[in-house]
């Protein structure tokens, strides 16, 4: 049996990039929700951070989504 190292590094390294990326951004997410709902923003930039964090979290569904759809194909 051979393990073909370099291929194994590779899906540690693309998946280490993918984990930290998503908790990253869901993060920026929940961390823009806190702020919008402390009222320290004016109002526009209230809207502004809750656009942004659903956006944060719009994206991570997606990559999920994606995620699943890899596996099962």
């Amino acid at each position: 049996m051979k393990i073909d190292w370099v291929a194994l590094g590779s899906v540690f390294g693309v998946s280490l990039v993918a984990t930290v990326a998503l908790v990253g951004l869901f993060t920026l997410g929940i961390v823009s929700l806190s702020k919008q709902q402390s009222g320290t923003q004016t109002a526009g930039s209230g809207v502004l951070a809750r656009t942004g964090a659903y956006a944060c979290f719009a994206l991570c569904a997606a990559a999920v989504s994606y995620g699943i759809y890899l596996i099962v194909t």
